[in-house]
């Protein structure tokens, strides 16, 4: 085992059915760990794969009219394009139908059966096809499986068995002293209970005529192994398979979701005791997603496909997105809508707007080094690398972004585009160096975009150098603000492409053929000012409280040069509701006001109800 090496694994994920967000979720994780480890001069390898054997692919493949090789050769290569699609850089994907991996696994079998390990018999328990396990009576409600919401079938028949009740002391042992260290705490606890409980030997096999897609044992060709058995060792041989297990074992950190810890916490650790093979350093455990606050399920029809999220918003604003809105560890939920704002608030307007502003005017006025440092990053690199060290992938990119703002009011405060001071352009450009190495593993593309701006190296050795001065210049745009409700200078825009209407018929930034049903989308409701407030920095706007009946809303406005703070105060507004939300000066804009604007822009008169009429009522 080499000492300064890390190795990572994700599950191998289940053939029956094409990758979803839950999937993408997990080996983006990984990555982030990877890539992490990487920048910091460690020997990585980085193994995720597919998981081809068993029932359920064996009849869902039958259900489609294919053989099942066919099948989960066509999954596993959507996979593999995912991964691509994600910018994961994993070592190696390993198939659980690979002939090495096929091998090795009658292998570990005959060596169990040697050392009697194993043993014929029978077993009667109740049995889920969706999970591939066996389950307790107090993990079924209603004679279902409460996971796949199908009834389990109560099964007894001719099995080989493997002797997993004999490691129940030496488990409990390992697992609580922290030797086999299993995160979070939570499900350590709930591995403990289980095991408490009392743990059972196990059926390792199906009979043939049952389920022949499956590795044979090689002591009784008329069982096939359980497909538990065979998919935990993919761990060991997509080393072996590269000839370095010697280097790498045993794995440093196993992710995976909550529903397999169970059989990770047991049946995969008892293999390795019996098999005289090191256990796992630390399996982590993630939680679940929901979308749009319901439980991820293809009969809901809420499954999200990760190469439909990147086609449409791009790889490292979906990486961003999974890494920060989700503690890691804990239940999450997605929603597009979040995944807008995010982009939107955080990438286009903080950092996309730092790297734009800062590389514009380095452009024109240059870097000059700096004596003294006032955007110090090193408290930022030893806080990073202690979120690393806990696992805690969330709470290092909000450690990160709160740097981005800290550079951001840097810039606004010193003013350089008036001052044309190169020492502060410096500063700024070498406090960016510093928090996108930090960046990268998150949002690698993204990174090595800046780093070719700026002229830097993503690396540790650039992370504890300063910016060598170079000719900058100005940068693309790296992140574009996406609409998630309605952008009003596109409504009706198709319908102009068709029907060709002239354009000097066009009121500027509305089309006039828009249809009614596309009006029908704008929500515009009566409210009432409640609160005027000045904004730092801000020459145009206020900051307004804005009630609209049960909530209320903050909207920034540019009307100072229109109305004072008393003349805005309790006077009744139209509010644009459903504008994505965008931040103006620091400050988050969640609506619109209505007002009527004369040609030079030297007359603004805010839109009011007539008659005085209730807050909160819909503008129609």
């Amino acid at each position: 085992m080499t000492k300064n090496k890390f190795y990572i694994t994700t599950p191998i994920y289940y053939t029956n059915s094409k990758i979803h967000i839950g999937g993408a979720y997990t080996t983006i994780a990984a990555d982030v760990l990877a890539r992490w480890n990487r920048l910091n001069g460690k020997s990585v390898f980085f193994l995720t794969g597919t998981d081809e054997h068993g029932q359920k692919i064996q009849e869902v493949a039958e259900q489609s009219g294919k053989k099942p090789k066919e099948f989960v050769d066509e999954i596993a290569k959507g996979f593999k394009e995912a991964f691509k699609l994600l910018n994961i850089s994993n070592d190696y994907f390993i198939r659980t139908t690979d002939k090495g991996h096929e091998e090795e696994v009658k292998n570990i079998l005959q060596e169990l059966y040697d050392k009697e390990y194993i043993y014929k018999g029978s077993y009667e328990a109740y049995y889920c096809v969706g999970c591939e396990q066996y389950k307790t009576e107090s993990e079924i409600i209603d004679e279902k499986c409460p996971l796949h919401n199908r009834p389990v079938e109560l099964r007894k028949e001719e099995s080989y068995l493997f002797k997993l009740s004999k490691f129940q002391d030496k488990l409990l042992k390992e697992i609580k002293s922290g030797r086999f260290c299993i995160l979070p705490e939570a499900r350590k606890k709930e591995v403990i209970s289980f095991i408490e409980s009392g743990l059972k030997d196990i059926s390792i096999s199906r009979l043939k005529e049952r389920v022949y897609w499956g590795i044979p044992l090689p002591f009784d060709k008329n069982h096939t192994c359980f497909v538990w058995v065979d998919a935990f060792w993919n761990y060991i041989t997509g080393l072996k398979e590269n000839k370095v297990f010697e280097k790498f074992w045993p794995v440093d950190i196993q992710l995976m979701a909550k529903d397999i810890i169970r059989v990770h916490g047991t049946i995969w650790p008892a293999l390795l005791l019996a098999t005289g093979n090191k256990l796992p350093k630390t399996i982590f455990v993630h939680g679940y997603f929901t979308i749009n606050g319901q439980k991820m399920s293809k009969s809901l029809g809420n499954v999200i496909s990760p190469t439909y999220l990147v086609d449409k918003y791009g790889t490292d604003s979906l990486r961003y997105f999974l890494m920060r809105n989700i503690p890691f560890g804990e239940d999450g939920d997605f929603s597009e809508n979040a995944l807008i704002e995010r982009n939107n608030n955080e990438l286009a307007n903080k950092l996309g707007n730092l790297i734009s502003r800062v590389s514009t005017l380095a452009e024109s006025y240059g870097l000059k080094k700096k004596a003294g440092i006032q955007l110090s990053s090193k408290a930022l690199i030893k806080s990073i690398s202690k979120y690393f060290e806990s696992l805690e992938l969330d709470k290092a990119l909000n450690e990160i972004f709160a740097f981005v703002d800290k550079c951001n009011e840097y810039i606004q405060k010193n003013k350089p585009w008036e001052t044309h001071d190169a020492e502060i352009l410096y500063e700024t450009a070498n406090a960016i160096k510093d928090f996108t190495i930090l960046l990268s593993p998150f949002m690698p593309e993204t990174s090595e975009k800046i780093s070719r701006i700026f002229n830097f190296e993503i690396s540790l050795k650039s992370l504890k150098s300063p910016l060598n001065i170079s000719k900058i210049k100005k940068s693309d745009v790296l992140f574009r603000k996406i609409d998630s409700t309605i952008d009003i200078g596109k409504l009706g825009e198709e319908k102009q492409k068709n029907n060709k209407v002239n354009k000097s018929s066009k009121i500027p930034g509305i089309m006039t053929t828009i249809d009614f049903k596309d009006w029908q989308k704008i929500d515009l409701r009566v409210g009432k000012i409640e609160k005027v407030e000045e904004i730092k920095d801000a020459d145009k706007l206020y900051k307004l409280t804005i009630s609209i009946g049960k909530e209320n809303r903050t909207v920034c406005a540019g009307l100072k040069k229109y109305y004072s703070k008393s003349e805005l105060l309790n006077k009744k507004c139209v509010v644009f509701l459903n504008l994505a939300p965008r931040t103006m000066k620091g400050q988050i804009s969640e609506g619109m006001l209505l007002a009527a604007v004369n040609d030079n822009e030297s007359q603004v008169i805010l839109i009011s109800p007539e008659k005085d009429i209730e807050v909160g009522s819909k503008i129609r």
